[in-house]
């Protein structure tokens, strides 16, 4: 699919993408033909020459970008705790390849997002310590997943977790070692469990938290043709997690196999209008909820790949902003990111 290119010099500043090396992890899906494993098997590895280029040929003013964990490049000589360090190191490399600027003047992975087991209590604040240490200038915080759902086919075993996670005694007790840090915390769940990132905002205030996906509306498997009936259901509990300060949301992650918007994929060719037109009411209701100082736009790349490539992605969330201001885009696009993850200066 290819489009002229909306607004190119509007500045983006990409705040959730992934580097990854997954050809290990292929055999842990337990069935070959599942959905999920035809959005990973063209983009099994996907590091930095692949997202480098997704960036420089897009079309759009891409000025900086910031890495989500997502498991891949774990050091075992570190021990079961602190292998994620791996991936941090890994990332900081990356991004001191990309500041040099010999590969364009985007600045990617300029902050990075790693994982830590808060599971572990109060011992997660020794691996937050490591992970800090591996990347001292980019580590803003972590992402520990609660996405679960009661039938296997939404996720797949290697995607799954407990359920009821954030609302786990012993993982508040290692959430509670962020706050003391400075750090953020990205939710990646399921749209089930905005009521859990309810409690967990509430309970601890003065975090930084960011909803992922604007919280993952789920239209495949057992939830296959119900986006509409519980719409609602997602706006209602969208609404209510607005009102807590210290979230933001991250608008995009709707062109997901999960979400079935569109429903067939991968890169399904279909354009930035009719995207747009699919994703406008979960995107426009969740900057009604949280406003355009606490809502940021992603690409979720390349899991998003399923449903758009990267510069027809860009152009759907354009075209949904069309009227906003000048400003309210400038904050949308990149403002409200550097601010969350702590890299204003690639504003400059």
């Amino acid at each position: 699919m290819t489009e002229a290119i909306l607004e190119p010099n509007l500045p983006i500043i990409d705040p959730h993408h992934h580097l990854w090396d997954l050809r290990p992890m292929l055999p842990m899906f337990p069935e070959p033909h599942h959905r999920f494993i035809e959005t990973l098997v063209p983009v099994a590895h996907y590091t930095f020459d692949q997202f480098n280029e997704e960036v420089a040929s897009s079309g759009h003013n891409v000025i900086a970008t910031v890495f989500m964990e997502c498991g891949a490049f774990y050091n075992g000589a570190y021990g079961e705790a602190k292998k994620v360090v791996g991936e941090v190191e890994y990332v900081n490399g990356v991004a001191a390849q990309s500041a040099s600027g010999l590969y364009g003047p985007a600045k990617l992975c300029a902050g990075i997002v790693g994982h830590a087991d808060l599971m572990l209590g109060e011992e997660a604040g020794e691996v937050l310590d490591a992970l800090q240490a591996a990347a001292p200038g980019r580590f803003r915080g972590i992402r520990h997943a609660g996405a679960w759902d009661a039938d296997p086919e939404v996720l797949g075993p290697p995607f799954a977790h407990p359920p009821e996670r954030y609302l786990d005694t012993g993982f508040r007790k290692g959430f509670a070692e962020l706050g003391k840090r400075g750090l953020s915390f990205d939710a990646w769940i399921l749209e089930p469990q905005i009521p859990d990132v309810i409690d967990l905002a509430r309970a601890f205030p003065e975090t930084p938290i960011c909803l992922d996906h604007c919280g993952t509306p789920l239209g495949m498997a057992s939830y296959t043709g119900k986006l509409e009936e519980r719409f609602g259901i997602w706006r209602d509990n969208i609404i209510e997690l607005g009102k807590c300060e210290n979230v933001m949301v991250k608008l995009g992650g709707l062109a997901m196999h999960n979400c079935a918007l569109p429903a067939e994929g991968p890169a399904a060719g279909i354009g930035s209008e009719e995207l747009a037109r699919l994703w406008k009411p979960y995107i426009e209701t969740c900057i009604e909820a949280f406003g355009t100082k606490r809502a940021m736009f992603e690409s979720n790349y390349p899991v998003d790949r399923w449903g758009a490539t990267y510069p027809v992605l860009w152009n759907s969330f354009k075209r949904i902003t069309a009227d906003a201001s000048a400003d309210e885009k400038a904050d949308l696009y990149a403002g409200n990111a550097a601010r969350f993850y702590r890299i204003e200066e690639v504003l400059a």
